[in-house]
Order: C-alpha cells, then sequence, then structure tokens
C-alpha cells in the first residue's frame, strides 16, 4: 500500500510540474511522448505475439507526434476512437463468447486509440491546464466513488466475465460522485446556465461512463492475453495503459463534445 502512494504521489508531482510549470509545451510534449512509446510498448504486450514491437511502438510515436503539429487531424482521430469505443462495448458484453476482435487488427485500434488520447490531452491543455485537470479529477472522483460504493453496496456485476469486482451499484455511486463534482464546478466555478449548463453535464457524464468502459476493455485485454499487469514500471500500480486506460476513452470524448460546444456557441473558453 505505501509504495502504491508513494508512486501515485511521485506521479502526481511530475504531472502537475509537467502541466503547469510552463505555458510552453516544452515540458508537457516531452511527458506526452515518453507516454505514447511506454503505452504502445505495453499494447504489444496485450496482442497476439508481435515479432517486432519496437516497430510499433515507433510507428505509433511517429504518427501521434506527426498528428500533435496537425490539429486539422484531431477530430478526425478522436471520431474514429469513438467509434472504436462503441464497437469495445458490445465486445465487452460478449466477452468470452466472442473474440473476433482478438488479432492483429489491434495493432490499428491502439494506434487509433493512443494518438485519439494524446491528442485530446493535447488540446484540452492548450486550452488551459485546468480543463485537463478537469477530466482528470471528474475521472478520478468517479473511479474511488465506484470504488467505495461497490464494495460496501455492490450486488450486482457489470461485466462479471471481464472484472468481477465491478457492480452496477458501483458505476451508479461513481456517476454520482462524479457528477457532485462536475455540477458544483459548472454552476460555481463556470457559471454556466440554461441549455449551456445541460450539454455540458451531460457531456460530462458521458464521459464518466466513457471511463469506465476504457477500464472494462483494458481488463478485457489483460484476460485474453492472460497477463495481470500491462506492465511493472509503475510500483505498486503495474503499468502506464494500466493507469490511463479510463483516460484512454474519456479524454477524446470529452474533447470532441468540448469542440463540438465552442462551435455551437454553448461554450466559451477565456
Amino acid at each position: 500500500m505505501w509504495q502504491r502512494i508513494k508512486t501515485a504521489v511521485i506521479l502526481i508531482i511530475i504531472v502537475g510540474i509537467a502541466l503547469f510549470a510552463s505555458r510552453t509545451p516544452v515540458l508537457f510534449a516531452p511527458l506526452l511522448a515518453i507516454g505514447v512509446i511506454i503505452a504502445a510498448h505495453e499494447w504489444t504486450k496485450l496482442m497476439p505475439k508481435w515479432r517486432q514491437p519496437a516497430v510499433f511502438v515507433l510507428l505509433t510515436l511517429v504518427i501521434t507526434l506527426t498528428s500533435l503539429m496537425l490539429p486539422v487531424t484531431w477530430v478526425v482521430w478522436w471520431a474514429m476512437s469513438l467509434v472504436i469505443w462503441l464497437m469495445a462495448l458490445s465486445w465487452v458484453r460478449k466477452f468470452p463468447i466472442h473474440t473476433h476482435w482478438y488479432g492483429r487488427k489491434l495493432g490499428l485500434m491502439g494506434v487509433v486509440i493512443l494518438t485519439a488520447a494524446i491528442t485530446a490531452m493535447f488540446y484540452l491543455w492548450q486550452q488551459s491546464a485546468w480543463w485537463l485537470l478537469y477530466v482528470f479529477l471528474m475521472v478520478w472522483c468517479a473511479d474511488s466513488g465506484a470504488y467505495f460504493v461497490g464494495r460496501k453496496l455492490g450486488r450486482r456485476k457489470m461485466a462479471p466475465n471481464v472484472s468481477p469486482n465491478k457492480s452496477m451499484e458501483g458505476l451508479a455511486g461513481g456517476l454520482v460522485t462524479g457528477l457532485i463534482v462536475v455540477i458544483a464546478i459548472s454552476v460555481f466555478k463556470l457559471q454556466l446556465t440554461g441549455v449551456a449548463l445541460v450539454a455540458f453535464i451531460a457531456l460530462s457524464a458521458l464521459t464518466i461512463l466513457a471511463s469506465v468502459l476504457g477500464d472494462l476493455f483494458e481488463s478485457m485485454l489483460k484476460r485474453r492475453a492472460k497477463v495481470k499487469d500491462s506492465g511493472t514500471i509503475l510500483p505498486g500500480h503495474g503499468g502506464v495503459l494500466d493507469r490511463i486506460d479510463s483516460l484512454l476513452s474519456a479524454t477524446p470524448l470529452f474533447a470532441l463534445g468540448f469542440w463540438g460546444l465552442q462551435h455551437l456557441g454553448l461554450l466559451v473558453v477565456s
């Protein structure tokens, strides 16, 4: 437990400095690049045996960094990842009866998922580091709420073949916990009203639900690949994918909705 806490504290310090120390990407961009390299390497462990994992890692890194320099492509990446996550919802429900998704196509899906998440994080950070922190906070609070409520009241299993410890009661608890944070920030900090308030809360609720799907999807991959953790680089936590699985699905969805609300004039970023 103490090892887990120490690792979490170190991660918070590193991420906090990268987010807020400079408005230029001199610290944040390298952190994203390192994250992509490690996450892509871990992704190869969850796929059918890959003969040259270094090639996949390098390809993912090049595509992601190139995409970061081409903002016009970002919405396309987010939309493509949304399609994958919608399909993943069906895969999680049907696991382990149907596993046709497990194959070389996971390589392509990995590139899309990682590129979409990284460009979404960079986009939100460009708007303001606080927007990216908002997504982190929302997902973390929902995850904590789901854990404690599920542990105390959990009865009905959400996806027993994928993650036996997750329950529908925990999902409800996580959603309520996350929405308390969302509503408080929406009303008192952002001072949203009317349609803008409803749209922003709806987007945030969908983001919380998407974060749960990201967690379940990675759990399903690990079960199919017969591994406990995606890696061992984070003592007490496992791998990078184990820590960001919820964010892989949550950040592209929130970024896409955030972008849409801005273009509709429902959300003004100062």
